[in-house]
């Protein structure tokens, strides 16, 4: 038995700090927190100054029970968890329940997993800071009010199964008041010039006016003003310049970056990087800090000047802007400053060479340029043409690194030709071309991420878990708008004519972004009417001020919650009694057939339009389609719902008819359903146009060769193109032809599958039924018929018992919840046979 027990919070970083020690040292994982508030009920006396009710989950009472066990055999305990908040309370919590002896406890805290970190960790260790659990504890408890107090009244005001949170409402406040600006705004028309200019050695270069026309008439007299013109270069200037590198990596920027050159989604680039930290590869990945390490930053000064030459070297310390900044962590950099690459997989290393880019850049040199400044007049006119560009005459930070940036006008210059004052200039031609004004721009997760800091809402932890929250509640949604055409008018001067030309272009494509559901705009609407000060920006900042100063040692946490409780509990309870329902209705107009209303709300299976008021009991009903949405659609397109089904004829023997389902609209012949393309209106589709897309099924369908046998046939769903076998769908890649796949490629194809389904099997129980499988992001699932129970990455399923996994089974499975269900439903439906019979 070890004389020293260390306990981190994950398996991985267990393995990577095992290395360090010697055999004295045995390293153990708590798996994440042992013990919370509990899951079925609200878990604090509110009575009693706020009191948690903690409890240890049913399956971490085997884990709990093995490491108390192995703790009171040990002289030392090490609490290792990270040296954040949920880090010291994971700690506490170790503490409380392994009933841990404070002479025999020692807490020490680390920013990175490397030898000489853990080695002067325990050379240093501290006591439990309760200021940081307390802190930990008060922002637990504050959402655990907040969210079990906000949610029956949602159930009861708007529809069951809502729920709401602190920050989260927030982010859907800021997504739905985005979404509604670009609703209302009105773009404005104007034109802009342009112009490509050769000067005298036959060198050509583009300019600009650096105003912009109103109209096209005003366009239209500028270019004809400039019909026989003489140009020459009235100014020119050159001046040195210089850029500077971005600050080493927060978490926040981390994020923005990963989303703008990796095209990572915010929780994948966490996940991603919470691997990096736990194999020693980078330093902890929550941080608001941008300072390095004295070590840090010698360590990046010695391999720049290795690699690079000393003139590339320049060490620089930064200085943290975010609002609220608290943890004392430094950014995120590589633990090792000369490993440039690491041997992990594909994404990993993509992650951790954007890090160590971005944190040697940031020791860097400023690139030095050389930018030149052009005006060019006309004999007849006093309007000025400029131009712009710039020489890269010392590489510098740009060697290694350069920040994206979000600004899709941002406009890179380029260089121009050698020129001189009073050089004559031949205009090759002029253009004004119509250029409309834009609406603010959808958020994307990291702009959403970037928001939230400026405004100091959440912290470092919470941004992952805050957008993937907001989206698994179908509150928001990834966009989907493939944009439309529009037309603009561009005239050019060409010679001595100016001509008119009518172009084209796509605007309002904005797929990945995030765009509210018509359920995240009530449930918003009804929380910012009811709850004003949860859902206002600058109460929201408040509260995480409030945690920090509880961080800090200078408030009270139970004093913080009772301020906050006086007053928000009597809301909830006047809201919950007094507030009408909110269902989001509008009334479009009246139905021209019947003169009756036409409106729209939200229904018990979502989004629907309704023809006929409350008291009518013709009343008709149509789900709105998956594009349309309660707070934009017509009345035409209202009314168009209800001409669907609409039976289009008979064909083969089969009925073809065309409707609007679950998935959206869509072509039925017989049994067989048909999903029309995108952009198709289900209204607009003939009999004809139904028979050519029932032959392109047919033929899709058909086989296009066989394996073992069994037939094969492709298609292309919404993840791209596939083969299908056996039921298997596979899809197939770019290294295919998939117009012409061959024998051979089939085969290649399924053999592949089958060895991909073959090395996902972990466990494989086939008498009893159940397999536990490898899942995405490092997950496990276990598997039995119809049950998918999906575990925690930190489990190691490798360990799992069939006793283990039957127990999971039995605990989480739903059985008893559907039995109730149906027990529940068959009352119902009694009830409302003696209901109907009454009447």
């Amino acid at each position: 038995m070890a004389k020293n027990l260390v306990i981190v919070e994950s398996p991985a970083k267990a393995k990577t700090i095992e290395k360090f020690l010697g055999k004295d040292y045995q390293v153990e994982s708590s798996y994440g927190h042992i013990a919370d508030l509990p899951s079925k009920e609200i878990g604090v006396d509110v009575e009693n100054g706020f009191k948690p009710k903690y409890e240890v989950s049913p399956d971490k009472k085997a884990l709990v029970k093995k490491l108390r066990d192995l703790s009171k055999n040990a002289e030392t305990v090490w609490l290792a968890s990270d040296e954040d908040r949920e880090g010291e309370a994971i700690a506490w919590h170790l503490a409380e329940e392994l009933k841990l002896d404070r002479d025999k406890t020692k807490r020490i805290v680390f920013h990175e997993i490397t030898k000489t970190a853990i080695q002067k960790a325990i050379q240093t260790p501290r006591n439990i800071n309760y200021d940081l659990v307390n802190a930990q504890q008060a922002r637990r408890v504050l959402d655990r009010l907040v969210g079990y107090e906000l949610s029956p009244v949602l159930w009861k005001k708007v529809k069951s199964g809502l729920s709401a949170g602190r920050v989260q409402s927030v982010s859907v406040r800021l997504i739905v008041e985005r979404e509604r600006d670009i609703q209302h705004f009105k773009p404005e028309a104007t034109y802009n010039i342009n112009a490509e200019f050769s000067n005298e050695a036959g060198k050509t270069f583009k300019a600009k006016l650096p105003k912009s026309f109103s109209t096209k008439e005003e366009a239209k007299d500028f270019l004809n003003k400039n019909i026989g013109s003489i140009y020459k270069v009235s100014d020119l200037e050159t001046k040195p310049a210089k850029k500077s590198p971005a600050a080493p990596f927060t978490t926040s920027t981390l994020q923005q970056e990963a989303a703008r050159k990796l095209y990572l989604p915010v929780g994948v680039t966490m996940m991603l990087a919470q691997r990096l930290y736990e194999a020693g590869l980078i330093t902890y990945m929550r941080t608001d800090s941008v300072n390095l390490s004295q070590e840090a930053m010698a360590a990046a000064e010695d391999e720049i000047t290795r690699s690079y030459g000393k003139e590339f070297s320049k060490p620089r310390n930064y200085a943290t802007k975010s609002k609220g900044a608290q943890e004392a962590h430094e950014a995120i950099r590589p633990t090792d400053m000369t490993r440039h690459t690491v041997n992990v997989d594909r994404d990993q290393a993509r992650l951790y060479d954007l890090i160590w880019k971005r944190t040697v850049a940031s020791q860097m040199s400023d690139a030095q340029l050389e930018r030149t400044n052009v005006k060019i007049e006309a004999n007849n006119h006093n309007e000025i043409f400029t131009a712009s560009g710039e020489v890269l005459k010392f590489e510098g930070f740009l060697k290694v690194y350069l920040e994206g940036h979000d600004d899709e006008d941002t406009e890179q210059e380029g260089m121009l030709p050698a020129l001189r004052v009073n050089e004559k200039l031949l205009a090759n031609g002029i253009t004004a071309t119509e250029r409309f004004s834009r609406p603010p721009a959808r958020y994307t997760e990291a702009s959403l991420v970037k928001k939230l800091e400026e405004l100091g809402i959440g912290r470092p932890s919470t941004y992952a878990p805050t957008i993937s929250t907001i989206i698994s509640r179908n509150y928001v949604e990834k966009g989907s708008f493939e944009g439309q055409e529009r037309n603009y008018t561009q005239l050019a001067l060409k010679g001595n004519e100016v001509k008119e030309e009518m172009l084209t272009e796509n605007v309002g494509s904005d797929k990945g972004k995030l765009v509210p559901t018509d359920i995240g705009i009530i449930v918003n609407d009804f929380l910012v009417n009811h709850f004003d000060t949860i859902l206002d920006y600058n109460f929201t900042a408040k509260v995480e001020q409030d945690f920090d100063e509880i961080a800090s040692g200078n408030e009270d946490w139970t004093k913080m919650m009772e301020d906050f409780y006086s007053h928000f509990h009597p809301t909830v309870k006047d809201v919950e009694k007094n507030a009408d329902r909110e269902s989001g209705e509008r009334i479009l107009g009246a139905d021209p057939k019947t003169g009756k209303p036409v409106s729209v709300r939200l229904g018990k299976f979502g989004p629907m339009a309704q023809i006929g008021d409350a008291e009518d009991e013709e009343k008709q009903f149509a789900s709105l389609l998956p594009e349309q949405n309660i707070g934009t659609i017509t009345l035409d397109e209202a009314l168009g719902l209800f001409m669907l089904p609409k039976t289009l004829g008979d064909y083969k023997g089969e009925e073809v008819e065309v409707n609007n389902g679950r998935f959206g609209p869509y072509v039925r012949f017989g049994k067989t359903f048909i999903s029309l393309p995108k952009g198709e209106d289900p209204l607009d589709v003939t009999f004809e146009r139904a028979k050519e897309l029932i032959a392109e099924k047919e033929q899709a369908d058909a086989p296009i060769g066989t394996y073992k046998g069994e037939p094969v046939q492709k298609g292309v769903g919404r993840f791209g193109p596939f083969i299908k076998w056996d039921g298997m769908f596979i899809n197939v890649n770019k290294k295919y032809n998939f117009d012409r796949l061959t024998q051979s490629d089939i085969n290649e194809l399924i053999e592949d599958k089958l060895q991909k389904e073959r090395d996902k099997v972990i466990h494989n129980w086939e008498e009893e039924g159940i397999r536990v499988e490898k899942a995405r992001w490092g997950r496990s699932v276990i598997l039995k018929g119809k049950t998918k129970i999906e575990l925690n990455k930190d489990v190691d399923a490798t360990k799992l018992t069939l006793d283990k996994v039957k127990a999971l089974i039995e605990e989480k499975a739903p059985a008893k919840k559907t039995a109730a269900k149906k027990a529940t439903a068959t009352k119902k439906t009694a009830s409302k046979k003696v209901s109907a019979k009454k009447k």
